[in-house]
């Protein structure tokens, strides 16, 4: 059997997510649908990580096995062709058997976009979170600052997750302020936060969780130093609201290859 690897780029706005549901559309059972036909034969699609309903991926990796012949760049070819346009195959490659997208992965990067003002563009609405009030970005730096290294992040995990092992190392937390962002060569002006997280793994909801919480540091709500309080005591209910999924993307699996 050959083990084909590949990188994906998705709007997760119309999805339940990733992971395949029963009645419910999913990017997995979306792209193993498409397999299937190409190959004939039901694959398992083996993906990095379980992105959330509604959450976006610039490059989301995955890997099926296969005893078709299909050459990579018909493969690529073929499933963008089935595909719907919010999901598109950037690469195809044919990877080692002991390649797994998740297992192999040494850590993921996740970005959250942030409109600080009262409207946005509708060309973007669907991919940022708008908050009107005014946001502190020195408070919400300096929380986030707090929350790097290698915590127990219990606290900001969403209840029903089965997850026995809740730590994990957050490497890079930034808050960056943007005064426009590019969409389509034209320059959209206003005030934009860019939440950047990089870490060994993360949680179910951990990064939205993170996200909501720092908003309400920035919005004076609470003091920086509470999203230690937080971790010290492992309670969801003392952490910010889970922020929306529509501003959240997955920017990229990190490996060490």
């Amino acid at each position: 059997m050959r083990n084909i690897k590949l990188t994906l780029q998705y709007d997760g706005t119309n999805y339940h997510g990733w992971q395949s549901q029963k009645r419910e559309g999913t990017i997995q059972s979306t792209v193993e649908e498409c397999i299937l036909r190409l190959t004939g034969s039901r694959s398992k699609l083996r993906g990095a990580g379980r992105t959330d309903a509604g959450v976006h991926a610039l490059e989301q990796v995955a890997s099926f096995s296969t005893a078709s012949g299909l050459d990579i760049n018909t493969i690529k070819r073929a499933l963008n062709a089935m595909l719907p346009p919010d999901i598109r195959i950037t690469s195809v490659s044919e990877v080692d058997g002991s390649f797994h997208p998740r297992y192999s992965a040494v850590g993921k990067r996740y970005f959250y976009l942030i409109a600080n003002m009262n409207y946005v563009s509708p060309f973007i609405e669907r991919f940022i979170w708008r908050v009107p009030q005014r946001l502190n970005i020195k408070d919400m730096a300096k929380a986030g600052r707090l929350l790097v290294g290698r915590h127990d992040f219990r606290g900001y995990m969403a209840s029903g997750s089965s997850v026995k092992d809740t730590i994990r190392e957050i490497k890079r937390l930034t808050v960056k302020e943007m005064d426009s962002i590019e969409f389509l060569s034209v320059s959209l002006k206003g005030r934009f936060i860019k939440v950047t997280v990089e870490g060994d793994g993360f949680l179910r909801h951990m990064v939205r969780n993170i996200i909501g919480t720092l908003v309400e540091v920035a919005k004076g709500k609470r003091k920086p130093e509470s999203v230690l309080d937080i971790i010290a005591s492992g309670d969801r209910k003392l952490a910010g609201p889970t922020a929306p999924a529509n501003g959240l993307f997955l920017e990229k699996v990190l490996y060490t290859f």
